[in-house]
């Protein structure tokens, strides 16, 4: 079979873009679903402030507008590899307290977990196609913080939720960014807001 050229590639890459925009949309929408449902069976507050996730990139960018193709995947891979991983431990954690108390969450969470974890292969086919190379390993989380009580566990998982959800912004605007034909073509605009 002979070696794609760049236009083929070139194709590949758009489509990879475009499916990728669809899914981080979906994921949005999803998670915004399953936000409402954490809050009302943890009984939280919607409003409440919490503290940056520990080990979790967090979405907003300074100098977004700079950032090259490949800064940006590596970035959504590393945000969407740890996901996986707090996302998993907050579905087994939220089993063991609440069972079967908690049908509907504990599936919000799994549907969602498996959207991440096809969001992180579509992620490392992107970026294998833009950077022609093998991939770096996937580094070790901090687990979920064993000191925190019931109530600040409740608002880590708020915490890691709503951060998702930035990204899912975030990364349909990396994608669409990445999308476009020639990153060299953009002119001087004004600086980008931070998703």
């Amino acid at each position: 079979m002979a070696a794609p050229d760049s236009s083929s590639t070139s194709l590949r890459h758009r489509d990879l873009c475009s499916r990728g925009i669809r899914l981080a949309g979906k994921m949005r929408s999803d998670v915004v679903d399953l936000l409402d449902t954490y809050v009302e069976r943890q009984g939280l507050d919607a409003s409440a402030s919490v503290a940056a996730v520990e080990g979790l990139p967090v979405a907003a960018v300074e100098r977004w507008d700079e950032q090259t193709g490949t800064q940006r995947l590596l970035e959504n891979l590393a945000a969407y590899r740890a996901f996986r991983v707090l996302l998993a431990q907050m579905l087994e954690e939220q089993r063991e307290q609440l069972g079967e108390a908690a049908v509907a969450l504990c599936q919000g969470l799994a549907a969602v977990l498996l959207q991440v974890s096809a969001f992180t292969y579509h992620l490392e086919e992107l970026l294998q196609l833009e950077t022609h190379g093998p991939l770096s390993e996937e580094t070790a989380l901090p687990p979920v913080p064993s000191h925190l009580g019931l109530f600040e566990r409740k608002l880590w998982g708020l915490g890691v939720l709503r951060e998702l959800a930035q990204w899912a912004v975030r990364s349909a605007r990396d994608l669409r960014q990445l999308a476009k034909p020639s990153p060299s073509s953009s002119s001087a605009s004004s600086p980008v807001d931070s998703p």
